[in-house]
This record gives structure tokens, C-alpha cells and sequence, in this order.
């Protein structure tokens, strides 16, 4: 297998990864709310389950196809779990898993970025 496409797999994989655990997430709140049945908690667990699958989404079919508008669109993520981990945001408290998700989306756009922006293409 050619290495552009191995850091290609690697890239979306990693985009994945960092969606489906948004996804589960949003999920789990969606599903057994903290505090009781608080409608905030719904809607936070309900967006976050929007968003995990519009990431989802876009790694696993426009970003695959290499097209720079999903590439574009992905470097939410990073900011998105630098500011959750920065402002101690939820979820949890340990912060491993921002950091992770952090490396993760900054790993997923930054190994394949030469499919998407090739040397001496105009």
C-alpha cells in the first residue's frame, strides 16, 4: 500500500474515532441525563449526537474522497477539544480524553494533508 495512502486511512480513521466518541457521548446523556431529566442535558446530548454524526459523516465520505471543503470543514475539531480542555468543559473531569481527542483530530488532518493540497499543483 502506497504511504499517502496509509497516512489517508490513518487521517480518517482518526476523524472517526473523534466523532463516534462525540456521538456516544451525546448518546449516553440523551439517553440517562446527570442531575435527573433535565431538558439541557437532552439538548446537549441531542446536539452532540448532530454533531458527532455530521462528523461522522463528513470523515467517512467527502474527507475519504479528498475533498478540501470537508478537510476545511474538520479543523472544528480541534479548537472544539482544545476549548474543552482549556475551560475545563464537559465531559468529564480527568481531561485525558480532550487531550486525546485533540492529538487525534490534529493527527487526522495533518497526515493526509498532502492528498488534499498536493506539491506543484495550482
Amino acid at each position: 500500500m502506497q504511504r499517502e495512502n496509509v497516512l489517508m486511512r490513518v487521517g480518517w480513521i482518526c476523524l472517526a474515532v473523534v466523532s463516534v466518541g462525540i456521538l456516544a457521548f451525546g448518546a449516553v446523556v440523551l439517553v440517562t441525563p446527570p442531575s435527573g431529566d433535565s431538558p439541557l442535558y437532552r439538548a446537549d446530548g441531542l446536539a452532540s449526537v448532530g454533531l458527532g454524526g455530521f462528523g461522522l459523516l463528513l470523515a467517512v465520505i467527502p474527507f475519504r474522497r479528498r475533498e478540501r471543503w470537508a478537510w476545511s470543514a474538520l479543523w472544528f475539531y480541534p479548537p472544539f477539544w482544545l476549548a474543552h480542555l482549556v475551560f475545563g468543559l464537559p465531559p468529564g473531569t480527568d481531561h485525558v480524553h480532550q487531550v486525546v481527542f485533540v492529538v487525534l483530530s490534529l493527527a487526522g488532518l495533518l497526515l493526509p494533508v498532502r492528498q488534499f493540497f498536493p506539491v506543484g499543483a495550482r
